[in-house]
């Protein structure tokens, strides 16, 4: 049975086809996510096969490499079908290769478990555990029944205070909702708003760079990134470079964040908001 192997040197052509697999998928407006993920699997499939180039195999390497992750790797039901969709789309949408119905592979077991619920005294046990950003992100997941990248990708102009309210943008299936906000948030999330807003000022007068922007939007209003408007809810600490635009910005709070963060931006908001009271 072959085994994993390195992904195959830029000779080989694969990471040409990376790059077309990856341009197609933002052309598709794939999340950024789900990016990553299918080229993560289609570079395993590539070294499992000892770097040949996938036009050179088919439907027979496929299964093999499906069977080999189920069996051998004990990977779950919705790992292996997440090989499976990156594949597919590999052949599909980048080679222009139809396969063939795949009957000869062992599926993964789906496991057949309980849903673990909390109850109340147990949720309000966890929150009484948080505070900060955490605290509002969790409060948030909770009482709004949001995601946690939902959560984490609001912007100050999706929430309506005044009518309770806050829009999820591109939720799943790239389709937008309105969905309740718990009156309990509205004092903390003004609050938190407030502090946003004086550490926002701050990074306007040292001149920072904004935030990232949703796909060409940046080319379309190039100022929008520093608006207040588009102003993340839950902005991270530090800059990063846009995968998409190639340039440094700020992105939202990263969902593997230290847990006992306790304050919603960086200290210079803590310190411009004492300047100001």
């Amino acid at each position: 049975m072959p085994t994993f192997r390195k992904p195959a040197a830029p000779e080989d052509g694969v990471p040409g086809l990376l790059a077309v697999a990856r341009e197609r998928m933002r052309t598709r407006h794939l999340s950024l996510r789900t990016e990553q993920a299918y080229l993560q699997w289609m570079r395993r499939y590539i070294g499992f096969h000892g770097s040949r180039h996938p036009r050179e195999l088919g439907a027979t390497a496929v299964e093999q490499f499906l069977t080999h992750l189920a069996v051998h790797r004990k990977v779950s039901s919705a790992t292996q079908n997440q090989a499976l969709q990156a594949l597919l789309f590999l052949y599909r949408q980048v080679l222009g290769i139809e396969l063939p119905w795949l009957d000869n592979i062992t599926r993964a077991t789906t496991a057949k478990r309980l849903p673990v619920v909390l109850s109340r005294e147990e949720v309000r046990s966890l929150l009484s555990q948080l505070k900060g950003a955490p605290w509002l992100v969790a409060n948030l997941l909770y009482g709004s029944g949001l995601r946690l990248m939902e959560a984490l990708r609001l912007r100050i102009k999706d929430l309506a205070l005044e009518r309770g309210e806050l829009i999820v943008r591109e939720a799943k299936g790239f389709k937008d909702r309105v969905t309740m906000l718990p009156a309990s948030l509205d004092v903390p999330l003004r609050a938190h708003l407030a502090r946003l807003r004086a550490w926002f000022e701050d990074e306007r007068r040292r001149q920072q760079p904004g935030v990232s922007l949703p796909r060409a939007l940046a080319r379309k209003y190039p100022h929008a990134g520093t608006q207040w408007g588009w102003q993340y809810l839950f902005p991270s600490a530090s800059l990063c470079r846009d995968p998409y635009a190639g340039r440094e910005g700020r992105s939202p709070l990263d969902r593997r964040g230290p847990p006992d963060r306790s304050d919603p931006a960086p200290k210079s908001a803590q310190r411009a908001h004492e300047v100001d009271e």
